[in-house]
């Protein structure tokens, strides 16, 4: 008999359409978000929406601004560059443990989640290539017989879904790359070499978000210059 899956709480619910429209865009850097228009939206009451964005806002997603209430954050380059250094140690050691501990398991189980990769991409949507992504790295996690590691990666997720994002929209070749990648990590993986498996996770999320900490940066680096030049020149005397 297969255990019952647990439902996800309204909040639950909650937070995941308002960082599906952040992932989607449908909800931009800056925008403010109302909790009457959010429960309205989402037919539900203004509590979890309250309670799904104060978990947000420790979250990182949102966060208060002055004079406007809550609104959503602007992805913080260090945050990024700080979150993916911890991944990858993690997404690492959980491969490393999966290819020690689990290969039997991934040569028989883990195809399935390659298939569901490549019908995402092929599908061309978003949330269905960070669906199988998410996916990919849980069945990992769980083959590497440690709980800890997906415990410490799980509240951190509705960020790196966001980053995620980020990184899919902006580049037609990524996801197909993406997917490659998953192929060689599960081959070491079921290959049961460690070593292997444990480099190649790390670079690969490392990869990842080098390609998009350089893009966030060039884009504040653009920003900030513009703002420089619309600056009022003094008048010289």
């Amino acid at each position: 008999m297969a255990p019952l899956q647990p439902q996800p709480t309204l909040v639950e619910q909650v937070v995941n359409a308002i960082v599906s429209e952040i992932v989607d865009g449908d909800l931009p850097s800056n925008a403010r978000l109302i909790q009457d228009e959010l429960a309205r939206a989402y037919g539900v009451s203004r509590q979890p929406v309250q309670q799904a964005l104060l978990l947000l806002r420790d979250r990182g997603l949102v966060r208060e601004a002055p004079g406007r209430g809550l609104i959503v954050s602007p992805l913080d380059v260090d945050f990024v560059r700080n979150l993916y250094e911890v991944r990858a140690m993690l997404d690492g050691l959980a491969a490393r443990l999966a290819a020690e501990h689990g290969a039997d398991r991934a040569r028989s189980e883990g195809p399935p989640y390659l298939e569901a990769g490549r019908a995402a991409v092929k599908s061309g949507l978003l949330h269905e290539q960070i669906e199988a992504d998410m996916q990919f790295h849980a069945f990992l996690n769980e083959l590497s017989g440690n709980p800890l590691i997906g415990e410490t990666t799980a509240p951190h997720w509705p960020y790196l879904r966001r980053v995620m994002g980020e990184v899919l929209r902006d580049d037609a070749q990524m996801p197909q790359t993406i997917l490659q990648e998953h192929v060689a990590i599960l081959d070491a993986v079921i290959a049961g070499n460690g070593a292997e498996a444990e480099t190649l996770s790390r670079t690969h999320i490392l990869r990842a978000a080098n390609i998009f900490v350089q893009r966030l940066q060039a884009k504040q680096d653009a920003t900030e210059k513009e703002l420089h030049q619309r600056r009022p020149r003094r008048i010289q005397r």
